[in-house]
């Protein structure tokens, strides 16, 4: 059952970075992350004129309506493009939604090495540390992706409200399929961190519980003698002493009563390693 799970948990963890990594990739790449259209209403007939519409991503806005239709620019982050925008709030919303593109880059760093990691942790299981080091980087990838989603709505909410309300005017936003790419990504990269911190806990676990106890590598000794161990170093045996007859070695055997409980049991290997 723990093996089972142990392999549930990696095919997860792989296909949610996977997925991630994917859907982060085409968000970050695409021109769909706001679609904005702005008009006037003719009044004598209540009918909307578009005067500008665009879809606008990270590194360019492409013109759908109005005079620059046809045309896409890309963003320059410290220069000023050449194109004529109806009003200023529209301009000022293409200009603030650039402090939120530095966070998706380095999300897109991190899951890519979170994925990559986690992939080498699968092919040797043994290194336990993988797994945990793939699930953070892929928490990391996800809390800097949510930051930059949070400042690019900020951002557009802002200028939206300091907008001014003219009854012939309109103006309409919404979120492309590039920015729900974006948020989609954020869930499958932190479930991707969660499974891979949990695999590193069931790794680590199940290693110490089919680890050896650290006093099976030691020879077990005899404490009933100051010479225990004597036979295997041989440089530590003490100098030969004249034979000793069946009378003394039994009335040293009656002296020290504990060597006959070790001598039952196969603690010590002869009579005579019980000697003082």
């Amino acid at each position: 059952m723990s093996s089972c799970s142990s392999r549930a948990l990696t095919l997860l963890s792989s296909v949610f970075g996977a997925c991630g990594l994917l859907l982060v990739g085409v968000a970050v790449s695409t021109d769909y992350w706001l679609l904005m259209e702005e008009g006037i209403v003719l009044q004598h007939n209540q009918t909307m004129e578009v005067k500008m519409a665009l879809h606008s991503g990270l590194w360019r806005t492409c013109f759908v309506a109005g005079s620059e239709k046809g045309r896409c620019v890309a963003a320059e982050y410290f220069n000023e493009p050449e194109i004529e925008i109806t009003t200023e709030n529209t301009a000022n919303i293409l200009k603030m939604v650039r402090t939120a593109t530095p966070f998706p880059m380095v999300s897109l760093l991190f899951v890519f090495t979170a994925f990559v990691i986690s992939n080498i942790g699968h092919i040797r299981p043994q290194r336990t540390i993988l797994a945990f080091v793939s699930g953070i980087f892929f928490i990391l990838s996800g809390l800097s992706l949510v930051v930059g989603l949070v400042l690019y709505i900020s951002s557009i909410n802002d200028e939206v409200m300091n907008r001014p309300r003219e009854p012939e005017h309109f103006f309409n936003y919404h979120y492309g399929w590039s920015f729900a790419f974006a948020a989609s990504s954020f869930l499958l990269k932190e479930g991707a961190g969660v499974m891979s911190v949990y695999l590193f806990m069931k790794r680590y676990a199940e290693e110490e519980m089919y680890r050896p106890h650290p006093a099976l590598y030691r020879p077990r000794l005899s404490e009933c003698s100051d010479y225990s161990g004597q036979y295997l170093h041989p440089e530590t045996w003490p100098p030969p002493q004249r034979g000793r007859s069946a009378s003394e070695v039994s009335s040293d055997i009656s002296i020290h009563p504990q060597c006959k409980q070790f001598i039952n049991n196969k603690y010590c290997i002869s009579t005579s390693q019980c000697a003082l």
